[in-house]
This record gives C-alpha cells, structure tokens and sequence, in this order.
C-alpha cells in the first residue's frame, strides 16, 4: 500500500492534535486527594438541599472544617462543620432558623480571640424589589462540632455585607456593604458599628458603571479586604483602585491601580486578598484574574500574571509547603485549582480537580469532578488545602499539599 505524503501529513497532523486535546483535559488528580459529601439529595444522612449548598466561606478549626453556603434568590443558606479526619460531615444549620430572609453567607470567615468565628450574610430581595438588611454573625463551634449562631445585628439598613475581616490584636471588624459599597467597623467589645462612605462609588461613577456600562454591584465592589502586619485594612474602591484604612486617625488612602487589561478598567476590583508568612499581602483582581503582590512598605502592586485566560480569582490561600494555592476562573466558563511558588516554579495550571468521593451507598467510590470551585482555605498547620463548589450540588474537595 502507497501512502501520498499529504496523507501521512494529515494523520500526524491529526495525531498531534489528539495528544494536544488530550493534555487539555487532564485533571489534577492527588494520590490522597478526597471529597466530603455534603450535598447529595438521594440519601437520608445530614445533607444539604439542592440550590442553597453554594460554598461561599470555608475556615478551618482543627478537625473541623466550617462552611457557610450561598442559596438561590428567596432560599436561606447553610453553616455546617465536616470532619477532616472522619472524610464527612457531622452537623448542618439552617441559617433560617436564627436570622430569616437571608440569602447568602459569601462574606468569607474572620477568625478572632478563642477560635470564634464572625461572618456577613446578604439578603433576599423584599417585596419591592430592594434588597433586606443582612447581618453579622458570630459562630461558635463546640466540642461536639454544635453550631451556636449570634446575631450582632445589621451594619446599614437595607445594605448586605460584601467581605469581611479583621484584626484580632485590636478585637476590630471591618466590612463592605452591598450594593452600596459602604465601609464599617464593628468594636467586639462594646457591640458598636460604624460606617463610612469615603471609598463607597460616589452617585456619578454608580450611575456610570450600572447605567452606562451594564455592570452590578458585585462587578466592581470589592469581594475582600485584608488586614497587614501594622493593622491597616485593604480593599478595591470605584475604579480600579487599592485603598487602605488607617484605624488609628480613620483615615482613608488610596494609593495605586489594580492590574489592568485595556478596555477592562472598569471591572477590576479585589476578587480575594491572603497575607504569606512573612506579611506579605498577594491579592487577585477580579475583573482580568490576574495574581498581584502588595508591597506594605511603598504601597506599590506588582502585576504576577494571570494562571489561566479566564477572567476571575476568585480564593487564594498559602500551604505549609509556601506554594500559593487559588480558585481561578467562573462561569461561563470551568474554574481552576492553580498554583504560585514565587522563588522558582511560578504558576502551575492544575486544571479540574478530580478527587474520590466516598460516603454511605456510594463505598466504591466515585470520580467528582470539580468545575465549578468557589473558595479555598488552608488547615490551621497549612497541611491540607480544603475548595469548596459553587454547584447545584456542591461538595468538598481535599488534598495534602505535599502530594
């Protein structure tokens, strides 16, 4: 049989191609990566309902791995605890049962004094159309993993939170609202909020980026804020900027750019913030999803790159092992788990994670595929990396970071 070499070129070409696809669609596959599920309808264990599991916020306290859900519009969202140790999960709270008519948990988890937790929750709509008032809460886990859930009570009237932080040394909250980007502290001693509206967008640029650019809210408010080594709180304001708070004078500075792509100034705002080891603040834009790094000392932002094409960065966290671990990406496309070492590999692309679920009636196991990742968190000794979906049935996904 004679071959022309138009026809050898042809199936190389299409070989090539086939390796190419292949390698597209790999999957970040750990040895000793796993799932918990917590959200499976087909079972009568604790589990969460379809389209209230969204996993917004996630800390970790020892074993206990806490989450707190997003739900769909006119549906209240979840806190619950996983064990790390047990591969499970081992208490579930309707968030419904202590403060009614909210509608997410998506403020991330502050860890203060004595291991408490404090969180901001934002709203269903009301009857009008406005958006209700959404809440701060304080979250205690007890010894037997119980969830005790108090209600401190709403920053600003008809305002959800956005993000929150704090600083443990100072026993301070600081806040975002939605959609009207105010910023508030809460003292923890004496039970007191203030607010501020020097970084809310001011009625001219709001107008601009809903009327004449189309955008909402949370496309261009800041998504978290950070605390440094000397106390000042960081966050995005309108358009494109980093600001810091100065609590000692309450003062506010803005003082540089996010990293931008021409044409896209508008949609940059702060995605996710987490402080490494030595202090230093990484930070990820969440218009372009580019990785950047605060430099406390001079204020300057230097632009790292982006892991992947995609827009967003949507979670970020460090590992024992000093790599930066993040959640890249969104609808409408996948999401990735990627990497940062910033000495000597730079970015690692780790694509879809694809860890073993196990649970009651599924023994066997079974492949679960992570797409639509949310957030991610580090155990207290930075061993485990814990993501969280942003599904209609969304589960926790795990893995050691020295696999």
């Amino acid at each position: 049989m004679i071959f022309s070499p138009i026809k050898v070129l042809t199936v190389a070409t299409l070989v090539f191609l086939a390796d190419s696809s292949f390698s597209q669609y790999t999957y970040y596959k750990p040895t000793e990566g796993f799932g918990i599920e917590v959200s499976l309808s087909n079972t009568n264990l604790k589990r969460m309902p379809m389209y209230r599991n969204s996993i917004a916020s996630l800390a970790v306290i020892g074993d206990n791995i806490i989450g707190g859900t997003a739900a769909d519009e006119k549906l209240a969202p979840y806190l619950f605890v996983a064990s790390l140790n047990k591969k499970e999960l081992i208490e579930l709270k309707d968030l419904n049962e202590v403060v009614k008519g909210q509608r997410s948990i998506q403020s991330g988890f502050f860890k203060g004094k004595n291991n408490t937790l404090f969180a901001g929750t934002i709203a269903n709509k009301l009857e009008n159309g406005t958006t209700g008032s959404g809440h701060i809460l304080q979250v205690n886990i007890g010894t037997n993993a119980n969830i005790s859930i108090t209600d401190l009570g709403t920053p600003v009237r008809g305002e959800g939170v956005n993000a929150i932080t704090g600083d443990e040394k100072a026993n301070m909250l600081y806040g975002i609202t939605y959609p009207s980007g105010i910023f508030f502290s809460y003292n923890i001693a004496s039970k007191t909020f203030k607010t501020y509206k020097e970084v809310a967008p001011t009625k001219a640029q709001f107008d601009t980026l809903v009327n004449e650019y189309h955008e909402k809210p949370e496309e261009f408010l800041s998504s978290s804020l950070a605390v440094d080594n000397k106390g000042l709180v960081y966050g995005s304001r309108a358009i494109n900027k980093v600001f810091y708070f100065n609590p000692s004078d309450e003062s506010f500075h803005t003082v540089s750019d996010l990293p931008e792509v021409w044409g896209r100034r508008t949609l940059g705002r702060v995605d996710a913030w987490t402080k490494s080891s030595d202090g230093s603040l990484y930070g990820g834009n969440g218009g372009d999803g580019q990785l950047f790094q605060l430099d406390a000392s001079t204020n300057n932002v230097k632009n790292l790159g982006k892991p992947i094409m995609m827009n967003r960065l949507r979670s970020m966290c460090f590992g024992a092992n000093g790599k930066l671990y993040g959640i890249a990406g969104a609808l409408p496309g996948y999401a990735h788990l990627f990497s940062y070492e910033p000495k000597n590999e730079g970015f690692k692309d780790l694509g879809n994670p694809q860890f073993i679920l196990k649970a009651p009636g599924i023994e066997q196991g079974i492949e679960w595929r992570g797409f639509q990742l949310r957030t991610i968190t580090a155990s207290e000794d930075g061993k485990y990396i814990v993501m969280g979906e942003d599904e209609a049935l969304s589960q926790l996904l795990i893995f050691p970071v020295g696999d």
